[in-house]
């Protein structure tokens, strides 16, 4: 059977899953009728070997046994596109999974579809280690490591320490005040930093300290047991942190940091376009949500927006989740991606006779490992919850779960783990968000939630007693930015729903909305046209118009923080009206004309407040030809300032230049003015 371009290898493991070749054939479309296969990884392992020799891209059902399947193909066809998925734990193993018969169909169609690749930065280590701790055994555990590491122990405390016998590592003492980088570029500031004392006798001695003493290194090794060195320091890259009172934690400390060594390829878990980020205009910060979220500090404002460090990310995903205009999108797959493989899975279920599927997000790591345990030790999962695998639950938001309830999700249900602890904030606003509207349109609460639970026996139970009141699925393909995909799923549910509004308002924060103008305050300035960074906010270049559209407006609050009249204030809501669509002018005037020219140059409003402020209560408008000037265009405003005699630049009369005879005839009138009266009368 062929799904796509891939040929489907399906196996019933040995009769323990129930399995109808024809049905999953007409279930899975016009790929043919599959064999199935019982022991496909064992007595029937030559059937995989001519498949692989085809050279055709393969899809096998069948996870546990991946690596002896790639090791065949890596032998008979090493350039094979191989894939694999599980159908036993997430179908057939299951106490309904007779009828699970829409579910296989659909986990095998969303996992022939192709996944693009995804890019990496190269982190490179050179064996560089610093060992942090408070006694011996922080010594010990570096003497362990200097066999196979260049490696630096730091000693908060000097006290009552012995000597190693041999120096195999450099001891100091210090306490790190600071520290950033990831793996293979560390930096951290030390006070109290001094050298031991290779004389030290009976206990450790240690030269004269500094303060403020910087060093680098390529891995750290926590085992101070005190705060951490880094905010969610599990996700940071070659920094380990055991439990020093822990032998077993501390010795798989030891075995991973001693492997990293060399080159490493990270992936860039986003993508950031920096002109769709509406974090700052004109020093004024609006959005902040991503930066509120990231549980690892990898994210920073800088200048108009924010600047998102690929070394320190970890991944989580949330600053996507929450990110209004699509800046943020996680590229591990891509959202576009992600919105296929959801349209696929339901698309298929759907088909194949399935009814009332809910969904169940979760990462390859917890969640697998619960969902074997409740398909090996329980009741499985039942038929009609379809598990949806991601690289990290975070990554979600109120667009995929919007996305899911207009596809004909009954329910999302999230699975998170001890690793997704700190990192929820962002899952939590966007939950949130889905309960104000998804409720709002008559679709009750409870539609989306988290399951934070480590029993299978837990999960199971809240997953079968999931109601099945149906919804209905929409057929619309998930075309465009994120923004535009949340928009086409919330008209079909607003089509769709119980109990239908025209205006949806929703908690602040949310991300959609309009702004409200006082427009008898607002002199049409335009600052916050030129602050909004969506374009939601329109000016006319023809006459002095304010417009608003709507479907653009993310509720950042540049134009509220922007507008110096203040009269702005954010609404948030979602309005599903027609009239939303489009641009809606919000306020109009005529232009002022010049009193003297009487060219157009700035509108009513502005003039009068100008006027009304400035007019004979500014010594430059004392007159009321001065404050006539205000109401005059920039050319004829320069004009009368000249015309009227009282130039502001004149320099006066010029000065006669001075001659000799000028000096000679002072000396004389001088010396005439000097003799007696009757000389001078004689004199004249």
């Amino acid at each position: 059977m062929k799904i796509g371009e891939r040929t489907v290898l399906v196996c019933d493991c040995a009769h323990s899953i129930a399995l109808d070749g024809t049905a999953l054939g007409k279930a899975c479309g016009e790929g043919g009728t599959p064999t199935v296969h019982t022991q496909l990884c064992r007595a029937q392992l030559d059937r995989f070997e001519a498949a692989v020799a085809t050279g055709q891209p393969l899809l096998v059902a069948c996870t546990q046994e991946a690596p002896l399947f790639a090791e065949i193909a890596a032998e008979v066809a090493p350039d094979i596109s191989l894939t694999f998925t599980n159908i036993r734990e997430r179908a057939g193993w299951s106490d309904e999974g007779a009828q699970a018969l829409p579910k296989i169909a659909a986990l095998l169609a969303e996992a022939a579809l192709p996944i693009p690749p995804t890019g990496a930065l190269t982190l490179t280590s050179q064996g560089t280690c610093l060992v942090y701790g408070n006694d011996e055994r922080a010594i010990e555990a570096g003497r362990e490591l200097a066999k196979r590491l260049d490696v630096t122990v730091l000693l908060t405390s000097a006290k009552d320490i012995p000597p190693p016998p041999v120096m195999d590592a450099a001891i100091f003492r210090g306490r790190i005040r600071s520290a950033r980088g990831w793996v293979g570029a560390f930096e951290i500031v030390v006070d109290d930093y001094a050298p031991a004392l290779p004389s030290s006798r009976g206990a450790l001695g240690f030269e004269p300290v500094r303060q403020g003493a910087s060093a680098r290194c390529d891995l750290i090794l926590d085992l101070t047991g005190g705060t951490p060195l880094f905010p969610d320091h599990k996700r940071r890259d070659g920094y380990l942190r055991p439990d020093p009172n822990s032998p077993a934690q501390v010795a798989k400390a030891l075995l991973d940091i001693a492997d990293l060594v060399g080159e490493f390829e990270k992936p860039r878990f986003v993508d950031f376009k920096a002109d769709l980020c509406a974090h700052s205009r004109s020093r004024k910060t609006g959005c902040t949500r991503c930066l509120d979220v990231c549980p690892t500090g990898a994210i920073t404002p800088n200048g108009d927006h924010v600047a998102i460090d690929p070394h320190v990310c970890a991944g989580c995903g949330s600053c996507a989740a929450v990110c209004p205009t699509g800046a943020a999108t996680y590229a591990l797959p891509s959202a576009a991606t992600v919105y296929e493989r959801l349209r696929t899975l339901l698309a298929t279920y759907r088909k194949a006779g399935g009814a009332a599927p809910a969904l169940l997000i979760h990462d390859p790591r917890h969640g697998d490992a619960l969902v074997g345990m409740m398909a090996r030790h329980g009741r499985g999962l039942p038929a009609r919850v379809l598990p949806f695998a991601l690289n990290e639950v975070t990554q979600v938001g109120f667009d995929l779960f919007a996305l899911a309830l207009a596809y004909g999700c009954t329910h999302v249900r999230l699975l998170t783990g001890p690793e997704n602890d700190g990192e929820t904030a962002g899952l939590a606003s966007q939950i949130g968000l889905a309960e104000a509207a998804f409720s709002g349109l008559g679709y009750g609460s409870g539609r989306v939630a988290v399951i934070d639970a480590a029993d299978p026996d837990a999960v199971a139970d809240e997953l079968w007693a999931l109601p099945a009141d149906a919804v209905e699925a929409g057929m619309f393909l998930p075309m465009g930015p994120k923004r535009t995909v949340t928009m086409l799923a919330l008209r079909h549910l607003h089509k769709a729903a119980p109990a239908p509004v025209e205006v949806l308002p929703l908690p602040p924060g949310a991300p959609f909305g309009r702004v409200s103008v006082n427009v008898e305050g607002c002199t049409l300035c335009l600052s916050c046209v030129g602050a909004c960074p969506t374009g939601a906010l329109l000016d006319n270049a023809d006459k002095p118009m304010l417009s608003f559209a709507q479907d653009a407006c993310v509720q950042c609050g540049l134009c509220k923080t922007t507008c110096p009249e203040k009269v702005i204030s954010l609404v948030p809501e979602i309005d599903f009206r027609d009239q939303a669509r489009g641009a809606a002018v919000v306020k109009e005037e005529e232009p002022f004309c010049c009193v003297s020219c009487g060219k157009p140059f700035a509108t009513k409003s502005s003039i009068e407040k100008i006027v009304t402020t400035l007019a004979g209560k500014h010594w430059m408008f004392a007159t009321p030809e001065a404050a006539n000037r205000i109401r005059m265009c920039e050319d004829c405003r320069v004009r009368d300032q000249f015309e009227r005699g009282n130039e502001p630049l004149a320099l006066g009369q010029r000065p006669v230049p001075r001659t000799t005879d000028d000096d000679l005839r002072e000396r004389e009138e001088a010396e005439r003015n000097a003799q007696p009266a009757a000389v001078r009368q004689k004199l004249m």
